[in-house]
């Protein structure tokens, strides 16, 4: 009798979880205002600090809960995932962006700053950096500048896919960049500029 109901159990999760449908959406709010504080860090504006990591929660087994009935244990350990996957939360702090952010803010309070001061360089609307006007650049200081684009595009690149990584969604990768693409816009500092969804170039 045990195994016939045993057997009825199982069949009946197997045939339940082939009816779920696990819905991993990406999690925008969640991922703007995780943009918002690394942007606002790497930014120097006031208020934004690292976002501390976040707590690791305390998955129990469900053998440790002893008023669990066998049919709820057994559908714990079929679909483990398929209420936490709505969970709207994004892992944006890890050694590779805190590495990331550090030279970024370097770059900003150094000659990435000058180059968006001057309005030689600005933010593109795909959330990297390019030359907008060369000639505000001096001759002698044009490799620098292109070299100093190019390490913060690589570093960007860098950026957007180990967000995406260290929440196991890799496939969130160019979300995270068009969210990110936005926020960076949204804090350009005035006089800085920035390239509209055409790609045609307008100051802040």
């Amino acid at each position: 009798m045990r195994k016939l109901a045993y057997l009825i159990l199982t069949t009946l999760a197997v045939l339940l979880v082939g009816c779920v449908t696990i819905n991993v959406y990406f999690p925008e709010a969640a991922a703007q205002k995780a943009a918002d504080q690394f942007i606002g860090n790497v930014l120097g504006q006031p208020g934004h600090t690292p976002a501390p990591a976040p707590a690791a929660k305390d998955n129990k087994p469900a053998s440790d809960n002893p008023g669990q009935p066998p049919s709820a244990m057994l559908l714990d350990l079929l679909i483990p995932s398929a209420y936490a996957a709505d969970t709207p939360n994004i892992r944006i702090q890890t050694s590779a962006t805190e590495a990331i952010r550090a030279r970024m803010r370097a770059r900003f309070q150094g000659t990435l700053g000058a180059l968006l001061d001057s309005g030689a360089a600005g933010f593109t609307h795909d959330g990297m950096v390019a030359m907008r006007d060369a000639a505000k650049v001096p001759l002698s200081q044009r490799a620098q500048a292109n070299a100093t684009l190019a390490d913060e595009n690589r570093d960007r690149s860098a950026l957007y896919r180990e967000v995406a990584n260290a929440n196991n969604h890799p496939e969130w990768e160019s979300q995270i960049r068009a969210t990110f693409a936005k926020v960076w816009i949204e804090k350009a500092r005035p006089g800085w500029y920035y390239q509209n969804a055409a790609g045609a170039w307008q100051k802040k």
